[in-house]
């Protein structure tokens, strides 16, 4: 019901009661709907119509406005979401303290409020009904709403399990309608719409919150004395030019969301909640994951096992089930002028486009169009290439820093210089002496990736993985606040079916619930544990066998290449040796990543877990470590295992008695090192970018040049377009989070022996957050809008990660590169050992004194004289030749003291980090609990406001307390 504007202003409030609270007067703002709640349900389903105007309940009397008036004051025409904004606002009031003692409100602020909004915006907020109507998303009766679609061949022959299934689907409440494919006469749709009464029932049942209470926002005496500073602040804002990556909130009228409290959804308390029009009450997003729970566990055999859409997809019974897109993608009326067509044109214009690569996400309506878990999945990958901004400025400085130094280093210009230096033969017959100057540029390229700041970036990236994760985890409770996912984890988790129907005749009662659910015997789990793991060790040590077989290749090829005819591959043996094994190593790494993820896939389902989310984290941690072993064995083993175990000229170890084990490069390892990590993170993210968007463009246009139409044509019902795209990968988004994880280890594990690491991530990720939303917005069938609260088990996998990064850094420096032999030579050996000569340079003399001697006539080459090689050893006139030194002893000591002084150093720095940073800021873990108070005491003042109002009703004494 309907009250005019003078009568808004003038009508006094009822009297608070006992339990009232600030918020009290903003209850008066429901519809007249919620005074018929106990008709809601009896009445039949109701046709669709527009989202009836703002209601307000007076407590004596209510009168139609005119319509004219109407007209005048569009204060009382706005919609739902008109409401929300409205809400919004009004919650954001200045100057109002909220107290727990009683307070009056001057609803005169109302009309001052929505007078102030801009015309712009209520131009912009579409009728969510009106749109469907026109975009074709309706039954053929032009009223029901269109929630979900399955498809199936007409020539399939199981059509009993299908009958059965959409006999009980009906049974169950949903309604049906058939329709053919337009382009292809096999193909059939079936249209799915769930009645009012069934959504209700379905959403009790799974205890979604619905709002039904708006938000009353207070303030403190501290906000006040900060008046000054605010506006002080504001006025410096106006003087910043507008920021060119923040979007314009203008264009996304849908972001306007009902800024409510939120409870439980409950038939018997229906009163307490805001329903405006029930087409629009519970959101397109909650809709479809009703009828997905509702699909998932309908029979269509007799038996236990024979439920579920999944399980009729798999044995061809069906060939997709996806909720509809909401319209094209794509307009010819520009959206400046005439406005977005639908949410996903929308995210097309203003997310989805290459030209808005700077701009920032918007994360709400990623959230309203695709659910949460996509959300919160869009909002981290956003935070992590945010985040590797500052990671990529530093190690671009550290590079420069080489760079600009490289012509100035000591080393590099002794090995320049080193003409008379020969080197000894790195492998048996085809190897020459090689004069230490040839790698020259070996040096000075090793110099950009081993220089003095290489200890600090390896610090600074340690400290940063743990500033990224612990501000993360503020930035993620921030969002399960305001997308209303506190409590939802504990509460809407629901069992497999594929775990119901496997052990549904072993019940225990939930300690949450009180009710008797499926429980696995802890024998069964074990021993199914057991068997997965046994299955991972033996993917691992394929993986294992395959970086082998890979060092066998390299040992058979590196003589091959030494003896090649063309000059450039003799002279550069050792690089061409490295790059064509990198080539094979990649790819036997992307033909093991086929296997693993069946692999995975069967070893999880052989768990049977217990929830969807179980489910995703076994299959995820699955798949991390196989592809991580996989993807990081090779690099492992240049970094640490390379050159390490050789022995000397005259007698080197063999492999197999046969094969004399690689050994480092002149300038060092760390070139190797280099080149192994870069050629796989380039080749590994071309990959992923091909078949992220590449296979699904190529795919969706041979399905296109199928029905002979080079785009989507009007004519085509919506659900058909959408039955033409790739449907979304049936992992979920696994994969989008296991390639972003592997790359955050390769930005970090090895950061010490890569500083570019981050800066490619970065110009990736730029890359990667566009081109993810062109396939979600067009490529792809819409998901089903899933809800999550955090990215699920790669939490933990990154905070491993970041350990690992520490562990093998100070390996990489300590081992890998020659910071530790420099350092120890500068202040032991070297002429600033004794402060003698402090003007000299102290690294003088180091090459020299780096390399052995070996006397060339021991290898029977019919030489004389002396060669070189890197190691610490006596000479061959010392009293133990080819022993090591002291000074080998020295740099072993060394190196040890430093892997235990940096790993110490930085898990310190790392633990005090988390510990300063709290999870959850301590100005909202106030406003949750304060929120809790709240919606504990709104829900009495609720039954006693539905109480007065049936007293009235029946005509007896209306008391403001409680009976």
């Amino acid at each position: 019901m309907n009250i005019s504007k003078s009568e808004i202003t003038n009508e006094t409030s009822l009297k608070p009661s006992r339990r009232s609270l600030p918020c009290l007067a903003q209850s008066y703002a429901h519809s007249k709907s919620l005074s018929q709640s106990t008709s809601l349900f009896q009445s039949t389903e109701s046709e669709s119509q527009a989202p009836t105007s703002v209601t307000f309940l007076s407590a004596e009397k209510s009168e139609q406005v005119n319509p004219e008036e109407n007209k005048k004051d569009s204060a009382l025409k706005c919609s739902f979401a008109d409401l929300s904004d409205f809400c919004l606002a009004l919650g954001k009031d200045k100057n109002y303290v909220d107290e727990s003692g009683h307070a009056n409100y001057d609803r005169s602020r109302l009309i001052d409020v929505i007078k102030d909004k801009p015309e712009s915006k209520a131009k912009l907020a579409k009728n969510d009904m009106n749109y469907i109507a026109s975009s074709g998303l309706l039954f053929k009766d032009g009223k029901k709403r269109i929630d979900y679609i399955l498809v199936y061949r007409k020539t399939n022959i199981q059509y009993d399990k299908r009958n059965t299934f959409e006999k009980n689907l009906r049974a169950e409440g949903l309604m049906l309608e058939k329709e053919p494919a337009v382009a292809n006469p096999d193909i059939m749709f079936i249209k799915i719409h769930i009645p009012w009464d069934t959504l209700c029932m379905y959403a009790e049942r799974l205890n979604i919150r619905m709002p039904f209470r708006k938000k009353c926002y207070y303030t403190d005496q501290k906000s006040k004395s900060m008046s000054r500073v605010q506006s002080y602040f504001k006025r410096i804002k106006k003087w910043v030019s507008k920021n060119p990556m923040v979007l314009d909130k203008s264009a996304f009228p849908d972001l306007e969301k009902s800024d409510c409290y939120t409870g439980p959804f409950s038939r018997a308390r229906i009163h307490h909640f805001i329903i405006n029009n029930k087409d629009t009450f519970f959101s397109n997003a909650t809709r479809s994951r009703i009828v997905y729970h509702m699909l998932e566990r309908t029979k269509y055999e007799n038996g236990i096992s024979k439920v579920g859409i999944r399980k009729l997809i798999n044995n061809g019974s069906y060939i997709a089930a996806f909720p509809p897109h909401e319209g094209a993608y794509k307009s010819s009326l520009p959206i400046k002028t005439h406005g977005p067509q639908n949410n996903r044109h929308l995210l097309y214009e203003r997310w989805a486009r290459w030209g808005m690569w700077y701009k920032h996400q918007p994360l709400d309506l990623i959230r309203l169009y695709f659910g949460e878990k996509i959300g919160l999945y869009f909002a981290w990958l956003g935070w992590y290439t945010g985040m590797l901004i500052p990671a990529a400025i530093v190690g671009l400085c550290v590079f420069f820093y080489g760079l600009v130094t490289m012509n100035e280093s000591q080393v590099s210009q002794e090995i320049c210089k080193a003409a008379e230096v020969f080197m000894c033969p790195l492998c048996d017959k085809n190897c020459s002496l090689q004069r230490l100057n040839d790698s020259c540029i070996y040096a000075k390229v090793t110099y950009l990736f081993d220089n003095g700041g290489t200890v600090f970036f390896a610090i600074f990236m340690a400290i940063w993985a743990t500033v990224f994760l612990e501000f993360w985890k503020r930035r993620r409770s921030i969002l399960t606040y305001t997308w209303d996912l506190i409590e939802w984890e504990e509460e809407e988790e629901t069992l497999r079916p594929q775990f119901e129907a496997k052990y549904y005749k072993m019940e225990i009662i939930n300690p949450i619930t009180g009710k008797p659910e499926p429980h696995q015997p802890s024998s069964d789990k074990i021993t199914r544990l057991l068997v997965s793991v046994s299955g991972i060790f033996f993917m691992i040590s394929l993986v294992i066998t395959a970086v082998f077989a890979v060092v066998v290749y390299r040992l058979i090829v590196m003589e091959q290449f030494a003896s090649f005819k063309w000059s450039f591959i003799k002279q550069h043996w050792q690089f061409a040796t490295s790059g064509a094994a990198v080539c094979i190593n990649f790819i036997i790494i992307m033909l093991l990543n086929l296997a693993y993820e069946k692999v995975a896939y069967l070893l999880t389902n052989l768990e049977y877990p217990r929830t969807e989310s179980e489910w995703e984290n076994s299959f995820a941690l699955k798949m991390f470590l196989f592809q991580f072993v996989n993807l990081n064995s090779s690099i492992f083993y240049i970094a640490f295992f390379l050159g390490r175990f050789v022995g000397h000229p005259g007698k080197y170890n063999k492999l197999f008695d046969r094969w004399r084990l690689e050994e480092c490069h002149p300038s060092g390892c760390l070139i190797d090192l280099c080149l192994q990590m870069s050629v796989i993170m380039f080749l590994k993210q071309i990959w992923n970018n091909f078949m992220e968007l590449g296979y699904p463009l190529i795919q969706n246009w041979w399905s296109q040049q199928k029905i002979k139409r080079g785009r989507q044509d009007t004519s085509i019902p919506q659900w058909e377009n959408d039955w033409n795209l790739q449907p979304m990968n049936i992992h979920g988004l696994m994969d989008e989070y296991l390639e972003m994880v592997l790359q955050f280890g390769f930005t970090t594990i090895f950061v010490a022996a890569f500083p570019l690491a981050p800066l490619l991530a970065l110009l990736n990720n730029i890359i990667e957050i566009r081109l993810d939303a062109y396939k979600f917005v067009t490529q792809w069938r819409r998901p089903l809008p899933a809800r999550a609260t955090d990215i699920g088990i790669w939490l933990g996998i990154l905070e491993g990660i970041g350990i690992l990064a520490v562990i093998t850094n100070a390996f990489v420096i300590a081992i890998t590169s020659d910071y530790i032999p420099r350092f120890v030579y500068k202040y032991k050996y070297g002429p600033c050992a004794n402060h003698v000569e402090p003007k000299e340079n102290c690294l003088k003399g180091y090459v020299n004194n780096s390399l052995s001697f070996f006397d060339l006539s021991e290898l029977g080459m019919g030489k004389s004289g002396y060669c070189r090689y890197r190691d610490y050893r006596g000479p061959p006139w010392s009293s133990k030749p080819y022993e090591f030194t002291l000074q080998y002893w020295h740099i072993l000591a060394a190196r040890l003291a430093f892997i235990i002084v940096f790993e110490h150093l930085v898990f310190g720095i790392k633990s005090f980090i988390a510990y300063l940073i709290p999870d959850v800021p301590k100005g909202l873990r106030e406003r949750i609990r304060r929120e809790k108070y709240l919606v504990q005491e709104m829900m009495y003042e609720a039954e006693l406001e539905h109480l007065q109002q049936q007293r009235r009703k029946s005509g007896q004494p209306v008391h403001h307390e409680w009976p």
